[in-house]
């Protein structure tokens, strides 16, 4: 400070906040306002409400319960205990006395892992085609929609069959992404069909006048209109994975070795429970455990399509309104 006591601008520590800084700022901040609002209005759908529980509570059975419940083995009871819903095995045993409960637990991690795996994989390479073949047209949309179109066509429960008997995959997240091998493809189209309406909005086309490059224009103004549609997607994608895994385990086509709900059938089945009715309840529980998941998932993704499907979102607001 001067000797008259004036301040001298020098000494006065200044911070300088770029215009671009508080414009991005802005525009997280706006996204996450839009993330949350979109999310509310799905949970104001009881479907997304009873998938999002259902989904809920097997992420808890595979994380809480494998910790509660002991690992089965041979000695947890009787062979073929029938059911006691008070007793030490409430499900029953099998043929080797194993507590059914206790394998239905144990074995959700790995179709947890699974399912993810698959889903990711599935969603993330449809995405991927998908948004840049609508985006760039040509060429490049002419050659990702011929391997979209080709890979549609191929069957894919028997492609699944023959690489499983070749590859013989153990990991969890390696099953998945062999049950997902040509999913992907109907991922890619759908998600093409919404890109190529979005690049011809004003902001896209201020974008490329602008300069920006094709990379942050993909992800910054692209690929965040269309995240309900791929979380959609990535719910769909997931409930093949269940039911596809499950088959290939049925069949054999994959390692038996460890706990699987598709294993705990194909036991089941090898020592006629299907032709006992005093056994029903070694096949109806896990065929139970794979129903519910399975409509959960189903039910998450009717949820969302009230976020996604414009028409059915105005018709909601409209009889809500009235």
């Amino acid at each position: 400070m001067a000797d008259g006591g004036d301040i001298n601008a020098a000494e006065i520590p200044l911070e300088s906040v770029s215009v671009e800084d508080v414009t991005r700022r802005d525009q997280i901040a706006k996204d996450l306002r839009g993330h949350w609002e979109t999310f509310l209005l799905a949970w104001s759908d009881w479907r997304f409400k009873a998938g999002f529980l259902i989904l809920f509570g097997f992420v808890l059975a595979g994380t809480v319960g494998v910790w509660l419940v002991e690992s089965p083995t041979y000695q947890d009871g009787n062979k073929w205990d029938s059911p006691s819903y008070f007793g030490e095995n409430p499900l029953g045993t099998d043929q080797f006395g194993q507590d059914i409960a206790a394998l239905l637990i144990h074995a959700t991690p790995d179709m947890l892992l699974m399912l993810m795996g698959g889903a990711v994989f599935a969603t993330g390479i449809g995405a991927f085609v998908g948004i840049v073949s609508g985006y760039k047209g040509g060429r490049a949309d002419e050659i990702l929609m011929t391997l979209t179109d080709t890979a549609m066509m191929i069957p894919g429960l028997p492609l699944i069959i023959i690489v499983g008997a070749i590859w013989e995959p153990t990991s969890p997240i390696l099953v998945g992404i062999l049950v997902s091998i040509n999913a992907w493809a109907g991922t890619a189209r759908s998600l093409r069909s919404q890109v190529l309406t979005i690049r011809e909005e004003a902001y896209v086309e201020a974008s490329r006048i602008m300069g920006v490059s094709t990379g942050s224009i993909l992800r910054k103004d692209i690929t965040p209109q269309l995240l309900p549609l791929i979380l959609v997607n990535f719910v769909m994608s997931g409930r093949g994975v269940i039911f596809n895994s499950v088959a290939l385990y049925f069949l054999g086509v994959l390692p038996v070795e460890g706990v699987n709900w598709g294993v705990m059938l194909e036991k089941a089945y090898n020592a006629g429970a299907v032709t006992s009715p005093q056994l029903y309840y070694t096949v109806l529980w896990p065929l139970l455990t794979i129903v519910l998941l399975s409509w959960g998932l189903i039910m998450l993704s009717q949820g969302l399509d009230r976020v996604v499907n414009v028409r059915v979102r105005d018709r909601h607001e409209g009889g809500e309104a009235k």
